[in-house]
């Protein structure tokens, strides 16, 4: 049975890796939102922070809102430990912790991550220059997600980092989601309008889904279908289904490769039912910010519950 000390490093690293890359695509949609001017930039950033639940942190450290002081927080900033810089550090360390258990590709891969957004970094950004910088850190994190998967044996090492990047990559999925649907419409007469489609659009390019949401829905923006392909297509990515249908492969490979199950396993099955057995009317009819909040919430506590069943100490 793999320690739970290695375990912890494994799901962390992962998540820090996840992290850092969608930091990375928040910005990216917030500079699209910014640059439409249909509402005041300050608005548009300000969502972004919210989205990345760091408002009341970084109103401790700048007086407003704007391209620079965002950038600055969710890039470069050292004292978030949700920053780009910050997240990419943490994985990076929590890796070095558990060398043994990587190929020698998938740590090099993070290394020089790690040491290229260390240069990219090293300095404000220009705000010229973000988008370039946006698209190597997305670059650099799917550079470690590819060596990673070419090289490792999926076993119990390959379980926990795989839960790790889900269990974030769902936080984050439903985050944005619920930012737009409240903070970034300035009304609900603003629903259906061409600010309310672009605003879809720039969400659906932070989650990299703006391609493929077209493939399905031929471009027609409206709540119902984007909650539909955020929230239950388990074919998409970054939904919340394909998160947690992964996240329930992994620890049911870890629960027949131990031959226990623990109350975290509960978790999921009652979380994935409740995506399963739902559509994006139904979820309307109860409140898509009241469902969020739930699946964050529970989201949450699944994290907290895995940490004590696998004892990450």
């Amino acid at each position: 049975m793999l320690l739970g000390r290695t375990a912890n490093g494994l799901y962390w690293m992962n998540r820090y890796i996840e992290r850092a890359e969608n930091m990375a695509r928040l910005v990216d949609a917030g500079l699209r939102l910014a640059l439409t001017r249909t509402t005041a930039p300050a608005e548009e950033w300000s969502s972004v922070v919210v989205s990345a639940g760091a408002e009341q942190d970084f109103r401790q450290r700048h007086d407003e809102f704007t391209t620079e002081t965002v950038s600055e927080y969710l890039l470069r900033d050292m004292s978030n430990p949700s920053s780009v810089m910050a997240s990419i550090e943490a994985a990076r360390n929590n890796g070095r912790m558990v060398r043994t258990a990587l190929t020698r590709e998938t740590w090099e891969s993070i290394n020089e991550a790690w040491m290229a957004m260390k240069r990219m970094l090293a300095r404000p950004v220009d705000a010229r220059d973000l988008p370039k910088v946006l698209g190597a850190v997305k670059r650099q994190t799917a550079l470690i997600r590819g060596a990673f998967y070419s090289t490792m044996l999926r076993n119990e090492i390959f379980d926990f980092a795989q839960i790790g990047t889900f269990v974030e990559r769902a936080d984050n999925t439903a985050r944005i989601l619920d930012v737009k649907y409240y903070v970034l419409l300035p009304s609900l007469s603003w629903v259906g309008s061409t600010l309310d489609n672009h605003q879809w659009e720039s969400i659906l390019r932070s989650v990299a889904a703006y391609r493929s949401y077209g493939w399905v829905y031929e471009g027609d923006y409206k709540a119902t279908n984007i909650a539909d392909f955020l929230i239950l297509n388990g074919r998409m990515p970054r939904s919340l289904a394909f998160c947690y249908r992964n996240i329930s492969e992994s620890l049911n490979f870890l629960a027949a490769e131990y031959g226990v199950r623990h109350p975290c396993h509960d978790i999921v099955d009652s979380t994935l039912g409740k995506i399963k057995g739902n559509s994006a009317e139904k979820i309307f009819d109860v409140g898509l910010h009241e469902y969020l909040t739930d699946f964050i919430r529970e989201n949450n506590r699944l994290g907290n519950e895995i940490a004590q069943n696998y004892r990450f100490y």
